[in-house]
């Protein structure tokens, strides 16, 4: 079998006898490693589309997160704001009590110093009419 000048030289012809550089095998799987990477990609760029929409969706969870933490952390705060009102209302409810108590104890002392002086004026109103 004798050798194609044209092929020593590095010339071929394709299949529809123009002529190529490059050998139709060659030519074939260049041409399929072409599809190939152009389908590779078109499924680069559907993954990229696929985590961008991820991404944000995460995104937003997040956001939404921080809301309800700001929230929870809002509504802590203000329990324990409520809660310290609430002490120091009972702290003023009880001086208030002990104020009362110790007024109620000096009327007492004062009451049983005026049934006292009632006493004895009464004693000494007796002893007056009875010696004229």
């Amino acid at each position: 079998m004798a050798k194609d000048p044209l092929a020593e030289a590095g010339l071929h012809f394709d299949e529809l006898n123009k002529l190529r550089v490059l050998e139709p095998d060659v030519s074939q799987k260049t041409t399929e490693l072409k599809e190939e990477c152009e389908e590779f990609v078109d499924k680069i760029g559907q993954f990229q589309k696929i985590v961008g929409g991820l991404i944000e969706l995460v995104d937003e969870l997040a956001k939404e997160a921080e809301n309800e933490k700001m929230k929870a952390i809002g509504a802590r705060n203000l329990l324990k704001s409520v809660e310290k009102q609430r002490e120091a209302q009972q702290q003023q409810l009880q001086a208030l009590i002990a104020e009362k108590k110790m007024q109620l104890e000096r009327y007492r002392i004062e009451y049983e110093a005026l049934q006292k002086v009632e006493a004895e004026q009464s004693e000494f109103i007796d002893q007056f009419i009875l010696q004229k």
